[in-house]
């Protein structure tokens, strides 16, 4: 029999307010990829910068976390530290935190020559890698229709790398440039599929408080903004070691002077980007804690038709056949996805306790 300590967490209600609120946040932090692209077209050239802008919005979450943990000790008749995410847990997501802090830094490479359009059609393929790593570390199972999501969703952006392309052909420069790009933001959305599954391993794994009154962590929004400010805080040490060494805080005000937006529209760019990108991890946090980290990767996949649109209108890309069509067969793995889950949901036997405080992410339990 399984020891339990190891054994996956039970299956979360996946409409519940926190996974709507966690979707609602992806969405909201849509914009991020946009202001990335923005930085390197109007002349941003740090790459440890851009990777920064990814990951440091994490002190946004200590005032409302405080908070939540205050509300949640008086309510349990505890003290804060009694709410604190146990050791074993907080150094596995300083693990995770760096790798995401590596995965930021591909897609920055892959960003500087691409545009969003291409890069965003590309990092829809972190769901195949995501699904394959929680297969391999999360015991997930594939469904028929989880197989053709997957598939399409690889076909799809191939067909940027396998057909004639007008970046390739007469774009912002050689093909050699294009295809370092193309691969850099494959190996961006390779690292970030790994990720996700691995967190939600180690909350399963780690998150067990020690003592005679051992417990697992509950999957409170309270323990989501915990993990995510963890991951923050090691990526954030990752990028300003990167940023030392490459000479960045030196070069920040020289290129902010060129910054072809103005100085001040470089600042406000590096703040609203590290908001934005801030939400959007919240928001994929919260999917994996209180849901599955394949439905985070599912809505980071639903994100890229708005990044397409958002490409287009603000910076004025080509939309070509060719992306057209990567971007209908990635819809279509997309909605192959949620038609399997919603046949499965239906055809699974209602349990009495299915939406039991106990399977659900409360707010602020």
């Amino acid at each position: 029999m399984r020891d339990s300590s190891n054994a996956p967490a039970p299956r979360r209600h996946w409409l519940s307010p926190p996974v709507i609120l966690s979707a609602c946040l992806v969405l909201l932090g849509a914009g991020g990829s946009l202001l990335i692209r923005a930085y390197f077209v109007h002349g941003g050239q740090r790459l440890w910068l851009s990777t920064m802008i990814q990951v440091s919005g994490w002190p946004l979450l200590l005032p409302p976390l405080y908070i939540s943990l205050l509300l949640r000790s008086r309510k349990d008749g505890g003290v804060v530290a009694d709410c604190l995410l146990p050791p074993g847990l907080v150094g596995a997501a300083a693990v995770l935190g760096a790798l995401f802090a590596a995965a930021c830094f591909a897609y920055s490479l892959g960003s500087r020559v691409l545009p969003l359009s291409t890069s965003s059609l590309l990092q829809a393929t972190q769901l195949t890698f995501n699904a394959v790593s929680g297969v391999l570390f999360a015991g997930l199972r594939f469904s028929p229709f989880s197989v053709n999501a997957v598939v399409l969703l690889t076909v799809g952006p191939a067909a940027l790398g396998f057909a004639p392309s007008s970046e390739k052909l007469a774009g912002e420069g050689p093909a050699a440039a294009y295809w370092t790009g193309f691969f850099e933001c494959v190996a961006s959305a390779a690292l970030l599929g790994l990720v996700l599954p691995l967190v939600e391993v180690a909350m399963s794994r780690y998150g067990r408080r020690s003592g005679p009154a051992a417990s697992r962590v509950p999957s409170s929004y309270a323990t989501v903004m915990q993990i995510q400010a963890v991951m923050g805080a090691a990526g954030t040490t990752v990028c300003l070691a990167g940023m030392a060494i490459a000479g960045d805080f030196q070069a920040i005000p020289r290129e902010a002077a060129a910054f072809g937006l103005g100085e001040t529209n470089y600042y406000l760019m590096l703040v609203f980007g590290a908001v934005s990108w801030q939400l959007s991890n919240l928001g994929i946090m919260g999917l994996i804690v209180c849901s599955s980290s394949l439905l985070a990767g599912i809505m980071m996949a639903l994100v890229l038709p708005l990044a397409e649109v958002l490409a287009v209108v603000f910076l004025h890309e080509e939309f070509d056949g060719v992306k057209g069509i990567a971007l209908v067969l990635s819809l279509w793995g997309f909605v192959s996805y949620l038609y399997g889950e919603s046949a499965q949901k239906t055809a699974e036997p209602r349990r009495s306790g299915d939406l039991d405080s106990s399977t659900c992410c409360p707010l602020m339990a």
